[in-house]
Order: structure tokens, then sequence, then C-alpha cells
């Protein structure tokens, strides 16, 4: 649905998997976007227009023409994003407290620890200039029990946290990239009944598609 209509969100992004995760959530919600690409590998988001909306010099970042009480609203940080985008329009981030709960610890365990470590073992294992041996088996070791942990989580679910949500897109982004993370998602069964289901998704689909 990524468009220039009136009252579109503005998705300053990049193909990472951070970067795919809100257009994803935005195609799955059926709002209105329109991607403003951020070359990352040009050093864009160090750019003062790009920093006045992201601070961090990261991607992603939004901005929403029509906010709260209808006036514009810049969000940096991707999980604030999401989370800012169900409350705003209740798709894929439940009201009731308790499972709202489940929904934000296993966001923030992908934000904090899964997202990070997936993406040193990434760096360390494609792009790193030299290859530290140390630095590989540290990252690669963690990525695998990460894996380990969202497979336990897994078993006998269809999803992370109840229903479809949030979360799931979070995690989604990052796995998809197992192989470049030293993972073999054949020997997490759980975890690749999940990613295929999910990859499967004509929203997701188009997501990815978006960048």
């Amino acid at each position: 649905m990524a468009q220039t209509t009136a009252g579109a969100i503005d998705v300053h992004t990049w193909s990472t998997p951070n970067g795919w995760k809100i257009p994803i959530m935005l195609e799955e919600c059926g709002l209105p976007y329109r991607v403003v690409p951020v070359n990352i590998g040009k050093g864009e988001q160090m750019a003062p227009d790009f920093l006045a909306i992201s601070p961090n010099n990261k991607i992603p970042a939004i901005v929403d023409p029509e906010g709260p009480g209808g006036q514009p609203i810049t969000v940096f940080e991707s999980g604030a994003i999401l989370q800012y985008l169900g409350r705003k329009t209740g798709c894929l981030y439940p009201s009731d407290e308790r499972a709202r709960v489940a929904v934000d610890e296993w966001l923030f365990w992908q934000v904090g620890g899964l997202g990070p470590m997936l993406g040193q073992a990434h760096h360390f294992r494609i792009y790193a200039k030299e290859k530290i041996p140390y630095a590989v088996e540290r990252y690669t070791e963690e990525a695998k029990r990460l894996y380990g942990v969202l497979e336990r989580r897994l078993e006998g679910r269809e999803h992370i946290a109840g229903d479809y949500s949030i979360a799931d897109i979070a995690t989604l982004t990052w796995a998809k990239f197992h192989d470049k993370q030293g993972v073999d998602v054949v020997t997490y069964p759980n975890v690749a009944r999940w990613l295929d289901a999910l990859l499967a998704r004509p929203a997701v689909q188009r997501g990815l598609a978006a960048i």
C-alpha cells in the first residue's frame, strides 16, 4: 500500500532487518505510506534532515502527519514505531494488559538481544575486514542460543506471543537471514515452520518488496 496519498506516513528506511519491520507493519495494518530511502551505505543517515527525526542516526524513523490530536509526530527506533502503530490502529498489538505484556516481553527480547547479537554474528562472519575467530565463534554461538530460545517458545505455538503480533514482525526480519548468521534453521523445526508461514503472508511479501 505504499503510496503518496494525503495522510500517508513517511517511512525513512533502508533494506535491513530493522528497516523492513515498518513497511511490513504498515502493510499488515492497511495504512498508506511512502518510503523515503535512507542509503546507509552512503552515510545518508548522518544528514541533518534525518537526524532531526532520528537523533541516533539509525533507520527506521517515521513521520506521521496525523499523529495524536491530529498533529504530526516523528518516531524513531523500530520497536517504538511498532508499538506506536499498534496503539494508533489497534492492529497486531493487544489492548488487554496481560496479552500486551507478553508481546512487549518478546518485542524487547528482539530489540535488546536477538537483533544486536544476530547483527554481530552477521557482521563478523560476512563483513568484517579481518576475520577474528574469537568474535565469529562468540556471536555465532550466541545466535544459536537465541534461536534455541525461540525454538522452545514456539513449541506448540503458532506465533511468539499469542496471536500474530508486532513481536513476530520484529523477529521475522532478523530470522530471515539465519544462514548469514551461521544458523541452519532446519535444526530448529519450530522456527522453520513459523518462518515459512510468516514469509508466505502477502502483506509480509509486499513489505519486504517496498524497499
